[in-house]
């Protein structure tokens, strides 16, 4: 959407084409008995305040022509790294409760831990390099173990393609949006937020063919001349940018076999909604917003071998941000990593598979009561999404939300007029996201005009 805007301002004819009958991908929304209910949302990450002219999230707002005084954000209360029965640490959208934290309870890495905040205040994560590994990186820089593995966990967890490492310039985007910047949300619904920008596209002059879906991108003499319909319409172009991912993307092109271009693990994650009312839940925290949860001294982020590697988690109050109004229903989320391989051959049985998702939802449930208390016999409503969702929905291979380990950064795919942007091109979050497709226009469409 926000690459389609951002041509839409130069360009007079630009089409958004969506392959479901709703906006939003990843980060959507659905009704069940006239409730809408948000998937993916948990907290947009890069907050900051309007004043910050430099800021990715001022900076997009520009680049889209859109007043950021018609949107209304609710930040974070705060947020939580528990390393269960070892250590935990607070952090907020003040980086200095987090620096804080980080000083108290571990206090001979605390110089160390500066001199790598020195690191990424000077690190320019967008430059085309190669893969440098996280892991090393902390090791060397912090030598305190514990800390490393706390400081991973969130990072990982919302945005990490990789298997138990991160590509050195992710960590610095991801460190920055999350610990340095902050998370935050929409006052109102995520249909809302769409709408907005929705209504901003077909202001700009832009079009839109939903239930829509590809089958090909033509290619003649190594230019995409346009896209072949699932229903055999054919529509002509002058450029395409694809979101949908890399491999995703050159499956769709005349000719490319189905092959993938790593041979690295992509990961899935399993994630169940709980509704309850209000007053039943006195006792759960009113200000926490996000737990990002780990049993044991090493965080392991890796493909599970069972269904469900329940040891880690994140725990999204969706109702505790500064000035939300509060609604007859609160949710609570969680979200484990999965198996994507297991829960897809189940999917051939139905009736299995529905059990095992109940049974995700219980076994999850009762690891975040061992956090949060008792809620379970409170719930009014449980919704439970798999891999096989994801893939579903999105059509992400494996339905691994972030996609390929490895990243295209400059979007180029090797065809003068077709490019990538999103998960795939290295941005990450939802403005990154949104700034990646800015970016791809701005760099390969918009100069060619």
């Amino acid at each position: 959407m926000s690459a389609a805007i951002r041509a839409a301002r130069f360009i007079p004819e630009v089409l958004l084409i969506e392959k479901h009958s709703r906006l939003g991908g990843l980060n959507s929304y659905f009704y069940r008995n006239n409730t809408l209910y948000e998937t993916g949302l948990h907290a947009i990450t890069n907050y900051a305040d309007p004043g910050n002219k430099q800021a990715p999230i001022n900076r997009l707002f520009r680049q889209l022509k859109l007043r950021r005084k018609d949107f209304s954000f609710c930040q974070q209360i705060k947020s939580e790294v528990v390393f269960r029965n070892l250590e935990s640490l607070t952090f907020s959208n003040d980086f200095d409760v987090f620096d804080t934290e980080i000083r108290k309870k571990f206090p001979r890495a605390a110089v160390r831990f500066q001199e790598m905040i020195d690191f990424i205040n000077h690190f320019d994560p967008f430059l085309p390099s190669p893969f440098r590994s996280t892991k090393f990186f902390l090791a060397e820089k912090l030598q305190a173990p514990l800390l490393a593995e706390m400081i991973l966990c969130p990072l990982m967890y919302y945005g990490s393609s990789r298997e138990n490492d991160m590509d050195l310039s992710q960590f610095v985007i991801m460190f920055r949006a999350i610990f340095q910047e902050g998370m935050f949300r929409p006052r109102g619904t995520i249909k809302e937020f769409l709408d907005l920008l929705f209504t901003h596209y077909l202001e700009m002059g832009g079009s839109l063919r939903k239930n829509c879906g590809v089958k090909k991108i033509l290619i003649r003499q190594n230019r995409a001349i346009g896209v072949e319909l699932e229903h055999g319409e054919t529509l002509e172009c002058d450029h395409i940018l694809s979101t949908i991912g890399h491999d995703e993307t050159l499956r769709l092109i005349s000719g490319a076999g189905a092959s993938q271009s790593t041979d690295l693990a992509r990961l899935g994650f399993v994630e169940t909604m709980y509704s309850l009312q209000h007053k039943s839940t006195p006792s759960l925290p009113k200000n926490k917003t996000i737990i990002f949860f780990n049993d044991g001294e090493r965080f392991s982020y890796k493909n599970p071998t069972d269904f469900v590697d329940f040891r880690s988690g994140v725990i999204c109050f969706t109702a505790n941000f500064q000035g939300l109004p509060q609604k007859s229903m609160m949710e609570i989320r969680s979200t484990h990593l999965a198996n994507y391989g297991k829960w897809k051959h189940l999917s051939t049985q139905p009736d299995r598979y529905s059990c095992q998702k109940q049974d995700t939802s219980r076994r999850s449930a009762q690891m975040l009561e061992n956090l949060i208390g008792s809620f379970a016999t409170n719930i009014v409503y449980e919704d439970t999404f798999t891999p096989v969702t994801i893939e579903r929905y999105t059509a992400k291979i494996n339905g691994a939300i972030y996609g390929s380990p490895e990243k295209v950064k400059d979007g180029n795919i090797g065809y003068p007029n077709l490019f990538l942007a999103g998960t795939d091109q290295g941005f990450l979050g939802i403005i990154g996201s949104m700034l990646s497709g800015v970016s791809i226009v701005n760099q390969h469409i918009l100069p060619k005009l």
